[in-house]
């Protein structure tokens, strides 16, 4: 067995794993206590703890004051799953359903190729991120120093895609993934019984009403050049078969590329919400919050880490379009440049999220090799300060 095929090995068993101990956000104490004594079995520094249940390993090779980092995230979905697999999760109502499992192990697979052969130059460190899923865990390192701490110039970062070759690599520069905000409306009037809404002031028909108006505003209200996506997610009343509602609440999320999109998707649902509510003698009120930030891949890195993905992918693209999906990735680049991008998780595989979905094991061994061949371009002897 080659050393590559003994990696493959190990990561598969690491990989599988984790699958069947799936954690939630900011619980993944048992992951996180695997992946820092994983790393120090490679002989990398290690601190845990960093935003809650983060980890941070770093690695120095030579004499460049340059430094990178690499991430991946742990946490799983509250999703039961539907696999059938052998190492399908072993806790009801959660599952790694996004694939962080594999992300997971294949930054393991890269740190370990990385400390035993080297060939850069500089600092690599390797982020293990908490809570990806609800938006909060690259914001909580942040918080807690990540930047000052353990500094570095620029972050990458790799997420599996299903419908794409198992071998493919894809990303873009400029905006590749959404910002997502999300909504809540709640609708008060007075209930009353079925037979004489006259009598009350139901909230079911304006609710009705506004759930239908909320889509004119990317139909209607913004530039069509301009990608966005209004919608509502969940339709809650406190009525009955034969109670008319006083009560409604409905929620939901926004995706955009840009703040100003997304004030101004604000300002039409207020401005809905308000008429409506007006209209039919109730009351409206719009809690309005932003989550997630675009992701906006550097153009620079973007070219760089193609370069780098070329001699080690079977094929490699530029992603056409930016996705309406959100990543806190995000929150890295705010701080330093960065790049994000794909890797194919198989053509046939169930989509993300979804109880059926299950990472491809085919593709940790890619992933490995573009996170290697990514630190090894950046942080080439040519490159040092």
């Amino acid at each position: 067995m080659t050393a590559l095929e003994n990696l493959q090995a190990r990561m598969i068993e690491w990989r599988r794993d984790l699958h069947r101990h799936p954690e939630f956000g900011f619980e993944e104490s048992r992951t996180a206590a695997f992946v820092a004594e994983t790393l120090r079995s490679f002989g990398i520094d290690v601190v845990e703890g960093v935003g809650g249940t983060g980890v941070v390993g770093t690695l120095k090779r030579g004499t460049s004051n340059r430094a990178i980092a690499l991430r991946a995230d742990m946490d799983a979905l509250r999703i039961t799953e539907a696999t059938g697999a052998e190492w399908a999760s072993t806790r009801p109502g959660l599952m790694h359903a996004c694939g962080h499992d594999g992300h997971t192990a294949m930054l393991l697979g890269a740190a370990k190729l990385l400390a035993e052969e080297g060939g850069f130059d500089g600092t690599v460190r390797f982020l293990f991120q908490p809570a990806e899923e609800w938006g909060k865990g690259a914001l909580a390192m942040l918080d807690d120093g990540l930047m000052e701490r353990f500094p570095f110039d620029e972050v990458y970062g790799l997420h599996n895609m299903p419908g794409l070759p198992v071998g493919h690599f894809e990303t873009r520069p400029g905006p590749i993934m959404s910002a997502e905000d999300i909504f809540e409306i709640t609708i008060n009037g007075q209930g009353g019984h079925a037979s004489r809404p006259d009598w009350g002031r139901e909230v079911m028909v304006p609710a009705c009403a506004l759930v239908l108006e909320l889509q004119t505003i990317v139909a209607r209200r913004l530039d069509p050049a301009e990608i966005a996506v209004v919608s509502v997610t969940e339709f809650i009343t406190d009525g009955t078969r034969n109670a008319l509602p006083g009560h409604a609440r409905i929620s939901g999320d926004c995706r955009s590329f840009r703040p100003e999109v997304s004030a101004r998707i604000e300002e039409e649902m207020r401005r809905i919400a308000r008429g409506i509510a007006e209209g039919h003698g109730v009351e409206a009120d719009v809690n309005y919050t932003r989550e997630f930030v675009p992701t906006i891949n550097d153009a620079m890195l973007a070219e760089e880490m193609i370069a780098a993905a070329k001699p080690v992918s079977s094929t490699v693209a530029l992603r056409a379009e930016p996705m309406t999906a959100s990543e806190d990735f995000a929150r890295f680049q705010l701080h330093v440049p960065g790049c994000f991008a794909f890797i194919g998780n198989g053509e046939d595989c169930p989509p993300l999220h979804n109880p059926g979905y299950d990472f491809n094991d085919d593709a940790l061994i890619h992933g490995v090799r573009i996170h290697v061949a990514t630190v090894r371009r950046m942080l080439a002897q040519s490159r040092a300060a």
